[in-house]
């Protein structure tokens, strides 16, 4: 609202579009250099024009506005802070949010049946979910897909290991049929033939084939179990969950289309897609069997025809993004949608200190595992704090809030796009820049004002420091969110909750709330904003800490 309401200033006073910044807090609380840009065109000084147009400045909404070094400067008035926080207490939790009347699929976490929900799927879970609450916050109608990789030559790879090494597979566990997967790749590595054996696997399973039908089911119906358990863990909570294999009867048509239309040509056997700018890629091999791209092209289909989205964002590995281009293309290509309505949020890798993680090499950290640890540590730190007046149960129930909180929010802190080296020590940490810092502080506001009682901003004296830098954090949420949201950047919320979280800390340290009518409602304010925040992370608050 500030910065909309200065551009405008600028434009009515100069007929120019200036861009407004933050800068270092000496020089204002906003600053605009439109001034260079007149001064370029006109060939005059900027100091003298930015002079000009401060004189022309007349706002309620600054306190006032200073020339320097040619910048425009302004600082926002006191009663303008006042009226922005005595709005987020009125609104709450209803603080900041908009009403986009449009509509976004998010597809996002995607994990491999048949073996554990891995770390590297950690990622693309909570930023998925963390995207999809920003939208839905932002007033978008938000439709979460779970797009599982249930279907694909690896499962035919499965079900030949399992016949040879005449195992049941009902009763193996998610582990031991990760382990199948690697034993056949081990085996196949030494005999190429074994390879073929499970590529004609996966025929017969889409030729439905009944004994391949029957213990493919076995291994998805048994992953879906795992994961749901690991979901609820995470207070993450997928709308629609649909399989690569539930596109299986829709393939067909669009591999169709796709010909009919010539966005598919024959190639050796193959039908190929073709673009000017980037490698080919297969939509149904010379066996017939299909590709991923046909199963994404299909699901596309259907989510335009079910959903009619705006948008499409797909919350996908890195690695993927030569990949997504070409669908994005492809769906161009067939005049479904523009790729302009597509967005490839590309995390990057999860990476052991001596390389990428690996299935087939049997190089993975299950998710289960870290969780499990992550609730061990912060259990121990509760009960070397907290009051032993705490039954076992509500210590299990803070101790996996706690956990969740660590590992959730050092999973969102970065931006997607960088690797991160798998480091016990960093995923489990529950001090410093992390999930239980953001909890406490906001544990912390709750209880100041349990005993504070009501706070208003009748006093006659004006914001201190700590108190200005704390109320200017507050009314920079609603950008926050927009920001967060334009650049598909959830790191963007968790690093203001975190300064927000230690700018009223240095409130608290350096002064008494109770007592400060004024300072009571500054606390109240940050309870609401960053609880919020945390919300919009999938950061759930323990009742004590």
């Amino acid at each position: 609202m500030i910065k909309r309401e200065i551009e405008k200033i600028i434009k009515d006073c100069s007929g120019e579009d200036g861009k407004v910044e933050k800068p270092i807090s000496e020089h204002g609380d906003y600053a605009s250099s439109v001034a260079f840009d007149i001064a370029k065109k006109e060939k005059r000084n900027p100091n003298q024009i930015a002079e000009e147009l401060k004189d022309k400045i007349k706002s309620e909404l600054f306190e006032k506005v200073e020339v320097k070094g040619g910048f425009l400067n302004f600082f926002i008035a006191e009663d303008a802070l006042k009226k922005e926080i005595s709005l987020i207490l009125e609104q709450k939790e209803e603080y900041g949010r908009g009403n986009k009347e449009k509509t976004v699929v998010v597809d996002y976490s995607s994990p491999n049946i048949a073996k554990p929900f891995g770390i590297g799927h950690l990622r693309s879970t909570i930023i998925g979910q963390a995207i999809y609450n920003i939208y839905n916050f932002w007033g978008w109608k938000t439709i979460g897909v779970n797009h599982l990789g249930d279907w694909g030559t690896q499962y035919g790879k499965i079900i030949c290991q399992i016949k040879k090494e005449n195992l049941d597979p009902e009763k193996l566990s998610i582990k031991e049929l990760e382990a199948v997967y690697v034993r056949f790749h081990k085996e196949a590595d030494e005999d190429p033939e074994i390879e073929k054996e499970g590529r004609e696997w996966f025929h017969k399973l889409e030729r439905g084939d009944e004994e391949a039908v029957r213990m493919w089911e076995i291994c998805r119906k048994k992953s879906i179990e795992e994961f749901n358990k690991i979901y609820q863990k995470l207070g993450v909570a997928i709308d629609h969950t649909t399989g690569e294999s539930f596109y299986q009867d829709k393939i067909q048509a669009v591999i169709d289309e796709a010909v009919e239309k010539k966005v598919a040509v024959e190639s050796e056997g193959a039908l190929v897609v073709h673009f000017q700018d980037m490698p080919s890629v297969i939509i149904q091999k010379s066996d017939e069997s299909t590709t991923y791209l046909a199963r994404d092209l299909s699901a596309v289909k259907y989510r335009l025809e079910t959903f009619s989205p705006d948008l499409f964002i797909y919350e996908v590995g890195a690695e993927q993004t030569l990949y997504m281009k070409q669908l994005f293309a492809t769906v161009e290509k067939l005049g479904w949608a523009k790729k302009e309505q597509f967005v490839h949020m590309a995390h990057g890798l999860f990476r052991l200190k001596d390389g990428k993680l690996s299935t087939r090499k049997g190089k993975t950290i299950h998710l289960e595992e870290v969780l499990s640890l992550a609730e061990e540590k912060a259990k121990k730190i509760i009960e070397d704090s907290l009051s032993s007046d705490l039954t076992e149960q509500e210590k299990e129930k803070i101790s996996e809030t706690v956990a969740m909180g660590a590992v959730k929010y050092n999973g969102l802190k970065s931006h997607h796009r960088r690797d991160v080296v798998f480091d016990w020590d960093r995923v489990l940490a529950l001090k410093g820049d992390s999930g239980p810092y953001l909890q406490y502080t906001c544990v912390r506001c709750k209880r100041v004002l349990e005993k504070a009682g009501e706070g208003d901003f009748s006093e006659t004296e004006k914001f201190n420091e700590n108190e200005r830098k704390l109320a200017l954090r507050l009314v920079e949420f609603k950008e926050v969110v927009e920001v967060a949201g334009e650049t598909f950047s959830p790191n963007i919320i968790a690093d203001y909750a975190h300064r927000l979280a230690k700018d009223f800390n240095l409130l608290y340290e350096g002064t008494k709330i109770v007592g400060s009518k004024k300072r009571i409602v500054l606390t109240k304010a940050t309870k609401n904003v960053l609880t919020t925040s945390l919300s919009l992370l999938t950061v759930s608050l323990p009742d004590k800490m």
